[in-house]
């Protein structure tokens, strides 16, 4: 799966010069935790500049809230609402923003912002936003990978790392007319064993069981309906 199947297409936007209480009524409005910040201007190479808009920082609700003054300031409400009707989004924002291809796989993406610590990509088409990703947008695909939202039978088998072992596991479902809706495969203890999570439908705990046991070495970790 790729990043533009998953995306948030057209993303909410803002420019530098909004003010930090116009971007929180925009997010709250939105309901959104990101803003993408884009401006106007000439952009591309020597012999292809263009006139568009150009995404040049990322701004994010933690980064609204720590712009506010602290909670032991002195300043009553309205002061607080006048200053910060005067900072503006460019003073806050994130100026290195780490985005992503909108060809990019999906592992990818979430590979990124794990290791980065970050709740979101901007999406790009060369130097054009799409789209923007985000962990909720990664959550739903979590969803989806694991059949979650299906009925039927999840089981998680520890199996020897060899060739032909999913083969042999699904070989042993569909000989008993069960259907695999989602397969899921992760690393195991150690290097000779991984893990595969599958749910299976029409097939009852019993069934899927013997199925398992057609798999030589593999061992049942989890199963349930």
């Amino acid at each position: 799966m790729i990043v533009s199947r998953v995306m948030t297409k057209n993303p909410v936007f803002v420019e530098p010069e909004l003010s930090i209480n116009e971007a929180r009524a925009l997010m709250a409005k939105e309901k959104v935790g990101h803003l993408p910040v884009l401006k106007r201007g000439r952009f591309g190479d020597r012999q292809s500049d263009r006139v568009g808009d150009r995404l040049v920082g990322l701004v994010t609700k933690a980064d609204l809230i720590k712009a506010g003054p602290s909670p032991a300031t002195s300043l009553d409400m309205y002061e607080i609402s006048y200053l910060l009707s005067q900072m503006q989004v460019k003073e806050v924002m994130v100026k290195d923003v780490i985005t992503v291809a909108e060809n990019e796989v999906v592992e990818e993406a979430a590979r990124i912002m794990a290791d980065r610590k970050i709740g979101c990509l901007p999406v790009m088409r060369d130097d054009l936003l799409v789209g923007i990703i985000t962990d909720s947008d990664l959550f739903r695909v979590f969803v989806r990978a694991f059949g979650a939202r299906r009925k039927g039978v999840r089981i998680t088998l520890s199996m020897n790392e060899q060739i032909g072992q999913l083969a042999r596991f699904a070989g042993a479902v569909a000989a008993r007319g069960g259907n695999i809706v989602s397969f899921v495969t992760s690393e195991g203890d150690d290097l000779s064993r991984f893990k595969g999570t599958c749910k299976i439908e029409r097939l009852s705990r019993a069934e899927v069981e013997e199925a398992a046991k057609e798999v030589p070495g593999a061992q049942i970790e989890d199963i349930r309906e």
